[in-house]
């Protein structure tokens, strides 16, 4: 769980995260899980945000059955997709979900 005040904090992140779900045409339900996701494993580095941020997006996409790939949701974070394939799922575990097998 996340603190108020790393609401406060990221709100730079949290705008980054709603553009990118608007541009993937996420609805507001996977903008908020993705939010939520990244707020609740946002690191302190600087440098890592962007990571964490993208994961957290392309997991909420799974959670909420809206799939994008992960080329997409790294464009749209302006990371690489390895990026995205190499965090998403310890996201997706420590919120409570199974990684799919494919």
């Amino acid at each position: 769980m996340y603190r108020a005040s790393d609401r406060v904090a990221n709100e730079d992140w949290i705008e980054r995260l709603t553009e990118a779900g608007q541009s993937l045409d996420l609805d507001d339900d996977a903008v908020s899980t993705a939010t939520d996701l990244f707020l609740t494993h946002a690191p302190d580095a600087a440098r890592e945000k962007s990571t964490i941020a993208a994961a957290s997006l392309y997991a909420a996409a799974l959670i909420r059955g809206q799939e994008r790939s992960q080329i997409d949701v790294a464009e749209a974070m302006d990371v690489t997709r390895l990026s995205v394939q190499q965090h998403w799922k310890p996201i997706l575990e420590e919120a409570g979900f199974q990684p799919p097998s494919w």
